[in-house]
């Protein structure tokens, strides 16, 4: 006797459909899974075995044959458990094929017959409803994610048992429903604040910059100057995350198993700050069985490397691709797979070993050579294409103690939004959403300047020895400070205040030689 159950697995980001097949012949007992199994779905054959038998069903004593079909891609993950086991009851005619070929399944079982969530469910969700499916059974924990999904009925369920019952029309499930605006409600809400952060005017407005037009942006200052407490208050300026994008994010968490249980859509930009002890696998995603890493988890939010200087140098390498392209490729023998990563890279470094050079209250210790070894694991490539570079020294006493009300970031972030909608209006007919993303055809077509701006440009050119790169990352940062002004030309004083972004181009940081 012959079924067949419709599931999903999922490469990249993206899921595809997967036929189970089941065939129950005559013959010694036998349970065979084909198809390109990984480790994890061959061991499926003990749980199922388990799962109905502990269900009170009877486990067919016959030859069973399962294939995974398309048989050319590799299957891995315990979500093919669930369409197996029903595969099985519907050869052995305890379920109707017709009702069972309406619906896409996936869980894990365990040995009692309980269906335990699975990771992706989100895009399996998806790519159901592109198929044409109207539903989808998934475990009860992922009812919430695979819900986000609209136009596909979720029905959740718990047990085995309680599935073959709704099979048979002896029960029914309730569809999940999500409401999207619910859940958007509070992705605006934030634990800290720049209200709370003494002085550091000019950081916050680099901040505030780089936010609008979506540059990278490196901090350099001694320690305890505040730079890591100012980097994680920067998602609470940036612009809210959209549907689609919140859609693009969740599914990378979703794969990667990082949602949690109550946890529908991630609504709040991600902002993800590794440990400077972090492999190049980590960052960029890889392993055997290739997996999203900190780049694509940061996708449309914010990457933050502290201690920049600490990392290992062929790991700082690996960001460059993703910093370019806004995806990574990882290549392996049986498959490519692409993860997208467009992020904010922001860093922070102390200018020398011992945090104090340049520092009017400490004398640094470090010899120029020691400080030429620290500079050097940060190549001159990957500072390229770092847009804003600000200097963030010790905050004065007289700024500690002051009383007076700063800027809170729900007023910084309202200026970002505006900045924002007139780079999205800007680059309506391409695939471009912030400044930051400009080619040289862009800049030359937005960021004309007059004959004045040429002059100053011309005398920061000569005298800071600026590459053409650097230039161009110039007029793109006037571009976007003219956008926070709602100007829609580069003025004198946006041109003046991109060139004091570029401190590392300056000769403050390279007298040791």
């Amino acid at each position: 006797m012959l079924a067949k159950t419709l599931s999903s697995a999922v490469i990249g980001v993206d899921a595809y459909l997967v036929e189970v097949e089941v065939d129950i012949a005559y013959g010694l007992p036998n349970f065979t899974i084909v198809g390109l199994p990984e480790a994890s779905v061959k061991e499926s054959k003990e749980r199922v075995k388990s799962a109905i038998g502990n269900s009170g069903y009877t486990f067919p004593d016959d030859r069973i044959t399962v294939n995974l079909a398309p048989a050319s891609i590799k299957k891995e993950g315990t979500g093919f458990d669930l369409p197996i086991a029903v595969g099985i009851l519907t050869a052995s005619k305890l379920i109707s094929k017709e009702i069972v070929s309406r619906y896409l399944l996936l869980g894990e079982l365990s040995l009692d017959g309980r269906i335990k969530p699975v990771t992706g469910s989100l895009p399996m969700a998806q790519s159901a409803k592109q198929a044409g499916y109207s539903a989808i059974i998934v475990p009860y924990e992922n009812r919430r994610e695979a819900s986000v999904i609209q136009d596909i009925q979720v029905l959740p369920v718990k047990t085995l048992s309680e599935l073959v019952d709704f099979f048979r029309g002896h029960i029914s499930i309730a569809p999940e429903q999500a409401d999207i605006s619910r859940i958007f409600e509070r992705g605006d809400e934030f634990d800290s604040d720049y209200a709370e952060v003494m002085g550091q005017e000019h950081v916050k407005r680099a901040l505030e910059v780089a936010a609008a037009g979506g540059h990278n942006l490196i901090m350099i200052g001694p320690p305890g100057s505040g730079k890591t407490m100012l980097a994680k208050r920067l998602p609470s300026i940036l612009p809210p995350i959209t549907f689609d994008e919140s859609i693009e994010t969740t599914k990378i968490f979703s794969v990667s198993g990082m949602l949690q249980n109550d946890q529908a859509l991630i609504t709040r930009r991600p902002f993800r700050s590794p440990h400077h002890t972090i492999s190049d696998a980590g960052l960029i995603g890889g392993g055997h069985i290739p997996r999203p890493g900190e780049v694509s988890l940061a996708h449309n939010g914010v990457l933050f490397l502290d201690e920049l200087s600490e990392f290992k140098k062929h790991v700082l390498e690996v960001l460059r691709q993703p910093l370019e392209d806004q995806k990574v490729t990882i290549s392996r023998a049986a498959t490519t797979i692409t993860y997208p990563s467009s992020f904010m890279l922001v860093a922070a470094m102390n200018p020398c070993p011992c945090g104090y050079y340049a520092d009017p209250k400490h004398e640094c210790c470090c010899t120029a050579q020691q400080i030429q070894k620290y500079r050097s694991k940060i190549s001159g490539p990957l500072l390229d294409r770092i847009d804003i570079h600000v200097d963030v020294p010790a905050v004065p006493y007289k700024d500690l103690i002051v009383q007076k009300s700063a800027e809170t970031s729900g007023e910084i972030r309202g200026r970002v939004t505006k900045a924002r909608f007139i780079q999205s209006e800007r680059f309506s007919q391409t695939a471009i959403f912030a400044n930051a993303q400009m080619s040289s055809r862009h800049i030359k077509k937005y960021c004309q300047i007059t004959h004045d701006c040429h002059s100053l440009l011309e005398s920061a050119v000569d005298r800071l020895g600026l590459s053409a790169r650097a230039f161009n990352r110039i007029l793109k940062i006037s571009r976007t400070i003219a956008d926070l002004a709602q100007s829609s030309e580069i003025q004198m004083e946006h041109l003046a205040e991109a060139i004091q972004y570029r401190t590392l181009d300056r000769g403050k940081y390279h007298q040791h030689g």
